[in-house]
C-alpha cells in the first residue's frame, strides 16, 4: 500500500460536513430564483430541500474519496462536485418511490405521496393522485437539472471538468438502464438470479460506489491503476451493499428503514434474495411464493411465512455469506490505494454492510 507524503486523515465526518454546506448554499440560492417566478411554486422547492437535507451521504463520500485517493486537493469544490450526486440519488429515489408505488421514503411520505395530500388538503379539482405523480415527476426533474449544473459550476477547470462528466454522464446512463431492468424483472415475476445480479450491478454497485469514486478520481487527475483499483472495490462492495439493502427491504423494520417491514415483498420487487429463495424452496412453496410476491394478499401471516420461506429456504445464508465473501473482496482491492484514502474506505465499506437502515 502506498502513502503520499504529508497526506492527512481523511475524516468522513468532514466530507459530510462540507458536502451538505455545499448542497445547503446550491438549493438556498437556487430556491429564491425558483420562487421568484411564482409563491406556488415554493412547496416543490421545499420538497427537494426537505429532502435532500438527510441521508446518508455515501455516493458524495465516495467521490469525495475517490478525490483525495488520486493526491488532489480537499476543499469546496470536490464538495460541490460530490454534492451534486446527493441530488442525482433524491432523483433517483423520488422517481423510484412512484414506479413502487412506496407510501413512505425515510419515515416520511414520499414525494407523490405528499403532493397528493397537497392538494386534498387544498381542496382543489381533479385527481388528487394524478397530482402527485406528476407533482413529484418535477420533483425528480428539478434534481437531475439541478445535479447537472452543480456538478458542472463546481469550479474544476475545463479539462478536470470534461473528464469528470463523461464518468458521470456514463452513470446516469447505468442507473436508468438498471432502473428499467428492475421495472422488467417485476413485470417478468420469474425470479431469476442472473437477472437480478445485472439489475444489482446496474441500478446500485455501479451507480452507488463505482461511479462516484471513478468520478472523484477523474476529478483529481487520477491514473488508470487507482482507476482500476476503484472498480474492483467498488463493484464488490457496490453488491453488498445492495445485498445488504435487500435483506433490510424484507426483514427491516420501519425504525430501521422508515419503511413497512416487508415493503420489498409488497412491491414485488424481485431481488437477488427473492430469486434465491424461489431457487432454493420446494417448487410448490416456490409457486405460492411468487404468487404472493407483489401482492394485495400479503396481510401479517403471509408476510410471516414468506419470510420464514426465505430463511428455511437457505437463501437467507447464502446472501449473508455473499455480502461477507464481497466485502471481503473489496477490502482486498484497496492494497494499491494511498493510506488515507484506503482507511476512509475501509470505513465506507463498514457503513454500506454492516447499517441497519
Amino acid at each position: 500500500m502506498t502513502e503520499q507524503p504529508g497526506s492527512p486523515e481523511v475524516c468522513l465526518s468532514t466530507i459530510r460536513e462540507q458536502v451538505g454546506a455545499a448542497l445547503a448554499a446550491f438549493t438556498a440560492e437556487h430556491r429564491a430564483a425558483m420562487v421568484a417566478v411564482s409563491e406556488d411554486v415554493a412547496p416543490l422547492v421545499d420538497h427537494v430541500l426537505a429532502f435532500t437535507g438527510g441521508g446518508k451521504r455515501l455516493r458524495a463520500a465516495f467521490a469525495y474519496v475517490g478525490h483525495l485517493g488520486a493526491g488532489a486537493e480537499a476543499g469546496p469544490r470536490i464538495a460541490t462536485a460530490a454534492a451534486a450526486l446527493e441530488l442525482l440519488q433524491a432523483c433517483a429515489l423520488i422517481h423510484d418511490d412512484i414506479m413502487d408505488g412506496s407510501d413512505l421514503r425515510r419515515g416520511l411520505p414520499s414525494a407523490h405521496r405528499a403532493f397528493e395530500s397537497l392538494h386534498t388538503s387544498a381542496g382543489w379539482s381533479g385527481d388528487a393522485g394524478a397530482f402527485g405523480v406528476g407533482a413529484a415527476i418535477l420533483a425528480g426533474d428539478l434534481c437531475l437539472s439541478w445535479a447537472d449544473e452543480m456538478l458542472m459550476a463546481s469550479g474544476f477547470d475545463s479539462a478536470r471538468l470534461s473528464q469528470g462528466k463523461a464518468v458521470y454522464d456514463v452513470m446516469r446512463a447505468e442507473l436508468m438502464a438498471g432502473q428499467y431492468l428492475d421495472l422488467v424483472e417485476q413485470a417478468r415475476g420469474a425470479g431469476d438470479v442472473a437477472r437480478a445480479r445485472t439489475v444489482m450491478r446496474y441500478k446500485t454497485a455501479k451507480y452507488t460506489i463505482e461511479r462516484p469514486l471513478h468520478l472523484g478520481g477523474a476529478l483529481g487527475g487520477a491514473d488508470d491503476d487507482l482507476m482500476a483499483a476503484y472498480s474492483r472495490y467498488g463493484l464488490a462492495l457496490g453488491e453488498a451493499f445492495q445485498l445488504r439493502d435487500d435483506v433490510l427491504g424484507v426483514f427491516g423494520s420501519p425504525e430501521q428503514t422508515g419503511k413497512p417491514t416487508g415493503d420489498d415483498l409488497r412491491c414485488g420487487k424481485q431481488t437477488v434474495l427473492v430469486a434465491h429463495t424461489v431457487a432454493d424452496a420446494d417448487p410448490v412453496q416456490a409457486r405460492h411464493f411468487l404468487n404472493l410476491l407483489g401482492s394485495a394478499a400479503i396481510d401479517d401471516d403471509a408476510m410471516s411465512w414468506m419470510q420464514e420461506l426465505i430463511v428455511d429456504s437457505g437463501a437467507l445464508d447464502e446472501v449473508e455469506t455473499a455480502i461477507a465473501r464481497r466485502t471481503r473482496e473489496a477490502l482486498d482491492a484497496l492494497h494499491t490505494v494511498p493510506t488515507p484514502a484506503a482507511d476512509a474506505l475501509r470505513e465506507l465499506a463498514v457503513a454500506a454492510t454492516q447499517r441497519h437502515s
